[in-house]
């Protein structure tokens, strides 16, 4: 499992980055939840790393739909 306080930061920056690349989307969107399982059902020992987890989290949010679901 991702350590909580790197979960945390990494959610959070992915989100931020998503957000200013996507200001239509709501702070409070069910992105942000899936976005939070993906990266808390990560558990590579590599993944420790805010930065990488926070780009593995971009990288999905990209590839979910538009309309969030």
């Amino acid at each position: 499992m991702v350590d909580k306080v790197v979960l945390k930061n990494a959610t959070e920056t992915a989100w931020m980055v998503y957000r200013a690349r996507h200001p239509e989307v709501d702070a409070h969107d069910s992105r942000r939840c899936l976005l939070e399982r993906h990266l808390h059902g990560r558990s590579k020992p590599r993944e420790s790393d805010t930065e990488e987890l926070a780009g593995f989290g971009i990288a999905y949010l990209q590839r979910l739909p538009r309309d969030g679901r």
